[in-house]
């Protein structure tokens, strides 16, 4: 169990903001380690492409692995009051970017070597100890972000922005401990102090200090805790709402977009060509490239070249309409 100790200043100054730092870092893993997401399945070529830049790679060499917990906070900066997704990220970049030498050491020096079992790859340390870290870092989470999440993005933001609007009117009705007590079943509220059910022990007084609560998307289901870096505190949390739709079924949405584009954003949480498309669902190939002309132009549907082939998946926004359906 670790335990945050709090005071009504750190109450009072407790606010919401999503972590693009964060939910880039979640898609990087799921992207390194060839999985999927639970919710919005595969990552892509792009992403994968992305893996082949020596920045990404740098990132790549300071995540946790399997049976690991520690990843270094100046990887995620606090968020901060923008109120653009583009210039949340590149407060994030900046704050990276201008991590001092010295707190660069302490946490991808000394901290993983106290917290992971295994010791940080030869080119990363040397590349730590050089002092080009931070630029590289900062460069790193910018080419994936462009590369992986920058074009889908809205649709996602779109099911952060619906999270806090749901904690606001909670607030406003119950107060912000009936917010803190239902951000997650780890994560309990004690009247002075939040409690979260992690594979480790630990007690931060964290009196006085801003409290940011970001929900996640990319890092759902997970949650996690940083507190590493003075004055900064940052809760992440399972956006309310992901994953609860249980099965797609196109009869569910067919009366808003119809049965043909029903039946294909149910089947495109995997990356398919036309002619796959075309083969799945026994429309002719034709009829499927109208409809996905359609959905494309509608942002349900992105599509990008692989070899001889365009593959085609559904948005972020796909996925909020089939849930919500």
């Amino acid at each position: 169990m670790f335990t945050l100790r709090v005071d009504a200043e750190t109450v009072a100054r407790t606010r919401f903001s999503p972590s693009l730092a964060a939910e880039s870092l979640a898609w990087l893993k799921l992207v390194a380690g060839s999985a999927r997401h639970p919710v919005f399945g595969d990552p892509g070529p792009l992403a994968r492409a992305s893996l082949t830049h020596p920045d990404v790679a740098l990132l790549l060499d300071l995540l946790p692995r399997t049976g690991e917990v520690y990843t270094p906070d100046l990887l995620t900066p606090q968020p901060g009051t923008a109120t653009r997704h583009r210039d949340l990220l590149d407060e994030q970049i900046a704050r990276i970017e201008a991590t001092p030498q010295d707190d660069l050491e302490e946490q991808v020096l000394s901290h993983t070597q106290v917290h992971w079992s295994r010791p940080l790859p030869v080119k990363a340390r040397r590349v730590a100890e050089s002092g080009s870290m931070p630029r590289r870092l900062a460069n790193g989470l910018a080419r994936f972000w462009r590369d992986a999440l920058a074009e889908d993005w809205a649709g996602l933001q779109a099911v952060l922005d619906r999270d806090i609007t749901h904690r606001a009117r909670t607030i406003a009705g119950h107060g912000v401990g009936a917010v803190l007590g239902s951000l997650h079943p780890s994560i309990g509220w004690a009247g002075d102090a939040i409690t979260l059910a992690m594979p480790f022990d630990g007690e931060v007084d964290v009196a006085g200090r801003e409290l940011v609560l970001a929900p996640g998307v990319l890092s759902w289901p997970g949650t996690s805790i940083q507190v590493d870096v003075p004055g900064q505190v940052v809760l992440c949390y399972p956006a309310h709402g992901i994953g609860t739709g249980g099965a797609h079924e196109p009869g569910r949405i067919a009366p808003v977009v119809g049965a043909a584009r029903a039946a294909l954003l149910t089947d495109l949480e995997t990356a398919r060509s036309t002619a796959e498309l075309a083969t799945r669902t026994g429309y002719a190939a034709g009829t499927i490239s109208y409809h996905l002309a359609a959905l494309h132009r509608a942002g349900l549907v992105s599509k990008v070249r692989d070899g001889r082939y365009v593959l085609y998946r559904r948005t972020p926004q796909a996925v909020v309409l089939l849930e919500g359906a």
